[in-house]
């Protein structure tokens, strides 16, 4: 059964590393794959929030600093070395890596884990942002398997404990606000 459930998962690791490879592409995920290219759109969104959004902005920024720390962490030093999974450029042949192959272990993709993480966090506090934070997580996610440098199951893994991750601290953060920020009305 493992089996089954393996070759699935390689064949769609190559359809998308593969068969809809094409130079568009290529430019595309390399930019969303790049965290360095979203530090400025973060640091913007989070100075908007904290400095615009009052005590729940304040809080959600501390809540998000907080649960990137933890899933980021958690995933690279508790998960991969748990699995040890290899990534897929360095077990599978054939695979387009137009970033070059990176050494580090596969599953979960800590792409997808702090994405997803960000994106159900940011959905619960603000729930009009919803679509664009699952769109830009699925993309970011996605751009990992064309890259050659991540199973499709390392995304899904990833996207799982990423949303678990994001929906506690939301719900802690959310706890903490009504708890202690939230005026209580006088009977």
């Amino acid at each position: 059964m493992i089996n089954f459930f393996y070759s699935i998962d390689v064949s769609i690791f190559y359809f998308i590393n593969i068969t809809i490879s094409n130079s568009i592409f290529d430019k595309f995920f390399i930019l969303i794959t790049d965290t360095k290219s979203w530090f400025i759109a973060y640091f913007i969104l989070l100075g908007i929030a904290f400095f615009k959004g009052g005590k729940k902005g304040k809080l959600a920024v501390l809540g998000v600093l907080l649960l990137i720390l933890f899933s980021d962490q958690f995933s690279a030093r508790v998960l991969k070395e748990l699995f040890q999974r290899i990534r897929p450029c360095n077990a599978l042949s054939g695979v387009r890596v137009p970033l070059g192959g990176q050494g580090t272990l596969s599953f979960p993709s800590n792409h997808a884990v702090n994405n997803f993480a960000a994106a159900m966090f940011f959905t619960l506090l603000y729930p009009k942002l919803k679509h664009i934070l699952f769109v830009t997580a699925f993309l970011v996610a996605l751009s990992r398997i064309y890259l050659g440098l991540h199973y499709p199951s390392d995304i899904l893994g990833g996207a799982l404990f990423g949303c678990a991750a994001g929906y506690i601290f939301a719900k802690a953060v959310i706890f903490i606000e009504n708890k202690y920020f939230t005026k209580k009305e006088s009977l």
